[in-house]
């Protein structure tokens, strides 16, 4: 059932739209805690899981938890997958007359339910449908999710997609009016969705079934933990126990107190683009120089530039940036949901002091929205799918800090 054009593609998880949305807050439906429910943390050497990071820092594991990056992977469950299946709300039609889609809850002696997408191709009563489960779901909700489903050990994506304000759409990249069920999911997507997939080729999407965590957990970022909780588990970190002197390590990486060069490898792992891998997916540790592991070739100064394809591109290409030692830390916690807009203003305006030589334009009034005009919401090509015979691009926010002509700040901040 699936066009031979598109089975010869081994494609990239487009969904890695919600990832990069770093202004967006979670999905006010979804609960954090589901992200990873019956996901296996599979016995990699040093990583103990957010498990064991809650004894000491619950409040900030409970508030990163909420965030899109914690929540752009999860099981499936009644609060993960946030697609309508009620008659009527449950069926994508396609720009083929024979061809539907049908997506459906199941429960059984009131568990916890299961979720399918059909393809039903012909006209009745000659039908030939295929089913398939939702088996990974990929994305917060905030702007849309996709699903993954399990071939024995093998990884797919499912050609229909779910968009907030809309509802059920073909995938990103998935042509109208075919049913693929054929797109592979190679491991370089899987890295920024995930914390972790036991890798097995050949082929390129094989897994093992068992061995992945899902959500970016926190040793994504902190790297591996075990050292650190034996070392607080025997008090023996920064001075805590005589004889140890301050300032030892605690078995545990910061990111802030990276170098600048590091702090953004780190960013730039999943916001730089899909880039082509020079090592095994999952095996970069923060702190280390990216450019071993992935190639991300720099954006060229005439190259056209898509506002989601390589947000540290775009930042690194901005005056801001280049005439100061900002990284994206400077305005980002990854740690809390982050929307408003006068936040990341209050930033701005550190460093553009009304009055000031940084500040440019005489007259100009202090506001509490720089960002809509300065760093506005642009479409994006690189993430495309059809929606009732229309071609859909939705808006990313453009991270090149720059004067762009025309533009206004809407009323609401957001």
């Amino acid at each position: 059932m699936a066009s031979p054009e598109n089975k010869s593609r081994v494609v990239a998880i487009v969904i890695a739209l919600v990832l990069a949305a770093p202004l967006s807050a979670a999905p006010g439906g979804q609960n954090a805690s589901t992200a990873v429910t019956g996901a296996t943390q599979p016995a990699r050497d040093g990583y103990v899981g957010d498990g064991a990071c809650l004894r000491c820092h619950a409040e900030t594991v409970d508030s990163f938890h909420k965030t899109t990056h914690y929540l752009t992977s999860s099981e499936p469950s009644a609060t993960t997958v946030l697609g309508q299946f009620t008659s009527g709300n449950n069926i994508l039609k396609t720009a083929n007359p024979g061809l539907y889609f049908r997506m459906e809850e199941h429960r059984t002696n009131g568990g916890q339910p299961s979720f399918s997408e059909t393809a039903v191709e012909g006209d009745a009563p000659d039908t030939t449908s295929q089913t398939e489960r939702m088996d990974v779901v990929i994305g917060s909700g905030e702007k849309g999710q996709t699903y993954l489903y399990w071939k024995g050990d093998k990884l797919f994506e499912l050609p229909v997609s779910y968009w907030a304000n809309l509802g059920w759409v073909n995938s990103p990249g998935y042509r109208d009016g075919y049913a693929d069920f054929d797109r592979p999911i190679i491991p370089r997507c899987l890295e920024c969705h995930a914390t972790y997939f036991e890798s097995r080729p050949p082929p390129m999407n094989r897994y093992s079934p068992a061995g992945y965590s899902l959500g970016i957990q926190c040793e994504v970022c902190h790297g591996p933990g075990r050292e650190h909780v034996a070392l607080e588990a025997s008090k023996s970190v920064r001075g805590s126990t005589p004889g140890v002197a301050a300032g030892s390590s605690s078995g545990i990486l910061n990111p802030a107190r990276f170098p600048r060069e590091r702090q953004m490898d780190l960013c730039a792992w999943c916001h730089a683009g899909l880039g082509w891998p020079l090592k095994p997916a999952f095996s970069y540790r923060p702190g280390e120089v990216l450019e071993k592991y992935v190639d991300l070739p720099p954006p060229g100064n005439f190259a056209p530039a898509d506002v989601h394809g390589n947000q540290v591109g775009m930042l690194e290409k901005s005056v801001c940036y280049r005439s100061s030692n900002m990284t994206c830390l400077t305005c980002h916690d990854v740690h809390v949901t982050q929307h408003d807009v006068a936040y990341f203003s209050g930033k701005c305006l550190t460093c553009h002091k009304p009055d000031s030589a940084t500040f440019k334009k005489p007259g100009h009034p202090v506001t509490n929205n720089c960002i809509h005009c300065h760093m506005p919401r642009q479409n994006t090509n690189l993430i495309v799918f059809n929606f009732d015979g229309k071609r859909m691009t939705p808006q990313m926010r453009n991270h090149w800090i720059k004067v762009y002509p025309g533009t206004q700040a809407p009323v609401a901040n957001r």
